[in-house]
């Protein structure tokens, strides 16, 4: 018997390892594979694009906001892995009332920790699990002494939108060497224009590949209106909070020489 709780306090319980998991998460899609886990996968959403191999041989149960339950009810699986912020709260109460669903809820790297240990132990590979965290571990501890300045980190266009500080993005901005320029707990996503940028005066731009699709065309075009110093960043680095993590320290010190 398998048994432990999700980051919402709900009760997970298995008879034995499980052999039918969906993944709703894409970052959580691709912690699974890098547990070495494969078949025992059978559904995962549009939006898993790690690892690309999958995506030929997975059911696509639909997208994160927007799942087909007729699909996941086919493939009947014994353990779903889902994500507070990236799956609705109806999704999810409508699979728990069927299924065993575990809920991540991630604002720090603990919460990382917490989860990839979690998964690890219903996946029956906590030694696994534990390694990727001591390696995670190690790379953003290679960060600890950086001093960037100033950001705003943009998440979408039209209208600018920006991380707030209570975002797993603040996180990994602060773990970076960046404080954000966004430090009001209560807007998470805030709106902003350029006007308002300017008086904010960040050091840095930060235009984020996803989940709008920044490219350095618009680098060019807001550095050129702004006057500050504007950089293309990787969005899965720093919204990803599955094994992705073990990459995020090389590719700060590559980003930032």
């Amino acid at each position: 018997m398998i048994e432990i709780k999700d980051q919402l306090g709900n009760n997970i319980k298995l008879n034995s390892s499980p052999k039918r998991i969906i993944s709703l998460v894409p970052s959580q899609t691709e912690l699974l594979y890098d547990l070495g886990l494969d078949k025992e996968v059978v559904g995962i959403t549009k939006f898993c694009v790690h690892p690309k191999e999958w995506r030929k041989t997975k059911t696509i149960v639909g997208g994160t906001k927007k799942l087909h339950h007729d699909k996941i009810d086919l493939l009947n699986p014994d353990l779903i892995i889902a994500n507070k912020e990236e799956n609705t709260k109806e999704d999810i109460e409508k699979l728990q009332s069927k299924y065993q669903v575990y809920v991540s809820d991630i604002y720090s790297i603990q919460d990382c920790f917490e989860m990839i240990n979690d998964v690890g132990e219903l996946v029956c590979n906590i030694e696994r699990s534990k390694s990727l965290v001591n390696s995670i571990n190690k790379s953003v501890q290679a960060l600890s002494k950086n001093k960037f300045g100033t950001a705003a980190y943009f998440i979408w266009k039209n209208p600018y939108m920006l991380a707030g500080a209570n975002t797993f993005i603040n996180e990994m901005l602060e773990t970076a060497g960046f404080s954000n320029i966004i430090n009001d707990e209560q807007s998470r996503y805030p709106e902003i224009s350029i006007d308002q940028l300017k008086s904010l005066k960040p050091k840095y731009l930060l235009l984020s590949t996803e989940p709008f699709p920044f490219n350095l065309d618009d680098v060019q075009k807001l550095e050129a209106g702004t006057g500050i110093k504007t950089l293309l960043v990787d969005g899965e680095m720093f919204s990803w909070y599955g094994s992705r993590l073990e990459k995020f320290g090389d590719y700060i010190l590559d980003l930032m020489p």
